[in-house]
């Protein structure tokens, strides 16, 4: 009744009758925007009808009222909206992300490595950039890289800048070099974000040996994740990295600016926030909905219908952890999320699924995004670097007017 009440008295939430006058739509045009993912709707007071944030449904009237004007497409075209840059890497579908021409999840099926996705998405032809093993960590690098007290992000941010005085090919422009240096930068990320020594060892089971030695299962697991992760369009640290590129930054500087974009709770930090509500029980999960909190792990705004990605691993998690105690817990929490709000999982679910069902805390989920997510960040910096333009947008100043004499 509480929660009733404070719904009612909730300014940010609106009923359909009032959204529909807003967007001067009808309630059928209303409902295939909330199927369309373009709008979200939570319960209402008698759990039969539906609101609506005011916050979303004013700025879809906005977009609508701005038509196809260049200033305003541009402002748009900044949230998932229309595309900026054009790009060979990858293309979002319903049944999820294409490499260069190449299904991801049809990759997963067929035992693809992630260094098997980078060759792709790097476009290396017939040269293996993975063809030499890395040296060990410097003397003056070693203390810091292997210091598993650190966070792994921030361990990884603090010895990236620090690894590119080493390298003397930095600003090399030759396309085998810059594809070897991206190599030994997946190879170092991974060691990193574990706190080991580079590994000549495919990063899977570099991974999935420093949390489970010897079990096969979740070597397999971790390895579709990271396929399935490694690259996703434009996405936020995709877009942060491959504009450091285009300044002519050197490849570890991308590095840098991708993590740091991760690192936000709407970003990579998804992850945790996703493995938060695993541990809590379906009556809370209702709740958080009830509310009018969001559902980490669930939803995708290029996904209405469902994250193809998150589907395979949970196919594979079935297959794998069906009868466990703590996979049949997810999958009530899956079901119920569904039941109350139509939503279904995103990856950034299941990479918490992946380790809250094997026994392992939530920082490993975001090791797993942020592994195979640097082979796409690497392949938009390529690409960039390529092209050698400066990514330089405009702003529209919305302030006060200049006071002229």
């Amino acid at each position: 009744m509480i929660a009733q009440i404070n719904l009612l008295m909730d300014d940010d939430l609106i009923p359909a009758s009032q959204a529909c006058e807003l967007l001067g739509i009808s309630a059928a045009t209303l409902y295939a925007y909330v199927s369309r993912g373009l709008l979200e709707s939570r319960p209402g007071t008698d759990h039969r009808s539906r609101m609506y944030r005011r916050q979303e449904v004013e700025r879809l009237a906005e977009n609508k009222r701005a038509g196809r004007g260049a200033a305003r497409g541009a402002a748009q075209s900044l949230d998932r909206g229309l595309p900026v840059l054009e790009t060979r890497i990858s293309l979002i579908q319903p049944d999820g992300p294409y490499y260069r021409g190449q299904s991801a999840v049809a990759a997963v099926r067929a035992g693809a490595t992630l260094e098997d996705a980078a060759r792709l998405l790097w476009d290396c032809g017939t040269h293996d950039p993975f063809a030499h093993a890395p040296a060990p960590w410097p003397a003056t690098l070693a203390g810091l890289a292997t210091n598993s007290a650190l966070p792994p992000l921030e361990r990884t941010l603090a010895c990236m800048p620090l690894l590119a005085l080493e390298v003397r090919h930095s600003f090399n422009l030759a396309l085998p070099v810059r594809h070897d240096l991206a190599a030994l930068l997946l190879r170092q990320n991974a060691a990193l974000l574990i706190a080991s020594e580079p590994s000549a060892q495919p990063v899977h089971l570099q991974l999935a040996g420093h949390w489970a030695p010897g079990n096969a299962d979740l070597a397999e697991l971790v390895r579709a994740a990271l396929v399935l992760c490694a690259d996703h369009e434009l996405n936020v640290s995709a877009f942060a990295a491959r504009v450091v590129a285009s300044t002519g930054a050197h490849l570890h500087a991308t590095v840098c600016s991708g993590l740091a974009a991760l690192s936000g709770p709407r970003h990579g930090g998804a992850t945790a926030r996703a493995y938060t509500l695993l541990e809590g029980s379906v009556e809370e999960l209702a709740a958080r909905w009830a509310r009018g909190d969001d559902l980490p792990g669930f939803g995708h705004a290029l996904y209405p219908h469902g994250d193809p990605r998150a589907a395979e691993l949970l196919a594979m998690l079935r297959q794998r952890a069906g009868d466990t105690p703590q996979l049949q817990h997810v999958e009530a929490l899956i079901a119920h999320a569904h039941e109350v709000s139509g939503l279904h999982p995103n990856v950034d679910l299941m990479l918490a699924t992946l380790c809250f069902v094997h026994g392992l805390p939530a920082s490993p989920a975001l090791v797993l995004f942020a592994c195979g997510r640097l082979a796409g960040w690497l392949a938009h910096v390529l690409e960039q670097q390529t092209l050698g333009k400066l990514i330089r947008p405009r702003a529209q100043y919305t302030g006060i007017a200049p006071i002229k004499a």
